[in-house]
């Protein structure tokens, strides 16, 4: 299996416009695993236009509940499931994601169900196990690490940034945060930090497009980190490569790609992707590991 970072949704925000990005999603090839980072609408889609089989799925992060992170995880297990999933999916989410897949299930039930019964298929609830966590380590199996950050996302409290290492390499997502500087703490030495990012030309176009005018302004102000922040967090992690992704906005033709590079590299003079739907990177090789004495 090749090793590598897929950005599945580029976007910020649970709308989606003719020809624009879908909301937050990631693929994490690496060390065998295959992870999804977050859930936003068209994750199964993506995952099926970057290769991957849907039955392969065996790990999904969710950083956060808000429904470009999460609406589709539901879903995206039940289509893996018809495509033909038979082995077990770990889902690991904060507080509230148990409740979310039951519901799910509940809402289905008819389906999944008359599945079962005339299509010969497991039963669903068998194969996945959902685990909810807060920050520390989450996951410690067969060379592969997971651990969680709280970062600030007012309103939301249960929101982690999510660290990922295998082999010597290490992959940080932000998840959605304010300028957070705990996170450059948390993301240090990352091979690859991928880290939302707000454009300030772009915000009050887009609260003029999208409605709730000052509310919806001072919550993006409030909970989401500037281009600028973000080049600082890289620049205190001492991040080998910054990727951009849950951009605000993603879909303003007045923000281009230039922009978001001027942006950044006002604080940050690393190697920089600006992310976008089906953007694929590979990962660095594995790094030779230290012995202890």
């Amino acid at each position: 299996m090749s090793e590598r970072l897929v950005v599945l949704g580029s976007k910020g925000g649970p709308a989606i416009r003719p020809g624009g990005p879908s909301p937050t999603a990631s693929l994490l090839e690496i060390g065998g695993r295959r992870i999804v980072i977050d859930c936003g609408l068209g994750v199964s889609r993506g995952l099926v236009e970057a290769g991957m089989a849907l039955p392969q799925l065996d790990l999904v992060v969710i950083t956060h509940l808000h429904s470009d992170h999460v609406l589709e995880l539901g879903p995206l297990i039940h289509t893996a499931w018809t495509a033909g999933l038979k082995t077990p999916v770990e889902v690991w989410g904060p507080v509230g994601t148990q409740a979310l897949w039951d519901g799910f299930l509940a809402s289905l039930a008819y389906d999944i169900d008359l599945r079962i019964d005339d299509e010969g298929r497991p039963d669903i609830c068998d194969l996945v196990q959902v685990s909810e966590f807060g920050e520390g380590v989450l996951i410690e199996s067969e060379g592969l690490t997971v651990e969680a950050l709280r970062v600030e996302h007012p309103p939301v409290t249960e929101c982690y940034a999510i660290k990922i290492s295998h082999a010597g390499r290490v992959i940080v997502f932000s998840a959605d945060t304010a300028y957070y500087p705990p996170l450059g703490e948390f993301a240090q030495g990352a091979d690859i930090l991928v880290h939302e990012a707000m454009h300030p030309d772009g915000v009050d176009r887009l609260v003029a497009r999208t409605g709730n005018g000052d509310r919806l302004k001072a919550h993006l102000l409030a909970s989401h980190t500037m281009a600028a922040d973000v080049g600082r967090i890289a620049t205190q992690a001492q991040a080998g490569h910054l990727v951009l992704n849950h951009l605000v906005p993603a879909d303003d033709p007045q923000i281009t790609e230039a922009d978001w590079t001027r942006e950044l590299y006002a604080t940050w003079d690393g190697p920089l992707t600006i992310g976008r739907d089906g953007l694929s990177l590979p990962l660095p090789p594995s790094k030779p590991q230290r012995k202890s004495a």
